[in-house]
């Protein structure tokens, strides 16, 4: 039995994962998906369905794309693991979109990234556990950081609920001043991810279906924020250099 189910945080039952791991990884400047790269040994999508393991889901969903094949072969087999085909990598909205006919009314939907390796149990129980305690419809994981250039900014209407999320190339001056940024972890009620995943546009500076637009249809009141002080969990990975700094800092 897991920490998680002895803790009661969630039921096994009423929670999907879903890891994004779809790009090809341009900046990686190699062939290999992004989430083959290796950190400690093993490939970051690995790493992240090892930790979503340890919540006890009824079923992870990979977003697959770049080199499927490849991906599908590279990872280990598990019976509760459904590939799920994005044909082309029109944003992470589009992701989930494609998802739409795995996930079940009533559940809760944890959306990782497949490049975001050292997210710990740890720290996803925590934030599942502020979840249920806030009552919360939707709610993501955040952090501060002293430069986040490239990350969504979060805007705030309070203490703990979320206005809503601007993309670093949407945002303007004064918005790009926030430092607290958006780790591209969610947690969300299926049927809002059902019912409102449909209704997102591509009406931004990269022409893409941004996952984080979805907040733009759900009650402030509804959500909630996880702020962690720990960036090493949430940092993404974009190139080969940042792999390589991120495994050092993790190990020393």
């Amino acid at each position: 039995m897991t920490y998680f189910l002895e803790e009661g945080l969630l039921n096994k039952n009423n929670l999907t994962v879903i890891i994004l791991a779809a790009g090809k990884g341009t900046r990686m400047q190699s062939d290999l998906p992004k989430v083959l790269h290796t950190i400690n040994n093993k490939p970051m999508l690995q790493a992240v369905i090892d930790t979503s393991l340890t919540l006890a889901p009824k079923k992870i969903l990979i977003v697959v794309g770049y080199k499927k094949e490849l991906v599908i072969e590279k990872i280990k087999r598990n019976n509760i693991i459904t590939y799920v085909n994005q044909k082309e990598q029109k944003g992470t909205g589009d992701a989930i979109k494609q998802c739409l006919k795995e996930i079940e009314p009533k559940e809760n939907v944890l959306i990782l990234s497949g490049d975001v390796p050292l997210i710990s149990s740890s720290t996803l129980g925590n934030f599942i556990h502020e979840y249920k305690k806030n009552k919360s419809n939707a709610s993501l994981i955040s952090t501060n950081l002293s430069d986040p250039s490239g990350y969504g900014r979060i805007i705030r209407t309070n203490k703990i609920n979320l206005l809503k999320i601007v993309e670093h190339k949407d945002a303007n001056k004064k918005e790009l001043d926030i430092t607290e940024i958006n780790s591209g972890i969610y947690l969300i009620k299926s049927q809002i991810i059902i019912d409102k995943i449909p209704l997102i546009k591509s009406n931004n500076a990269q022409g893409e279906y941004y996952l984080t637009d979805i907040f733009n249809f759900i009650n402030v009141e509804e959500t909630n924020i996880y702020n962690t002080n720990n960036h090493l969990e949430i940092s993404g990975i974009n190139t080969l250099e940042q792999l390589e700094a991120l495994e050092k800092e993790h190990n020393e």
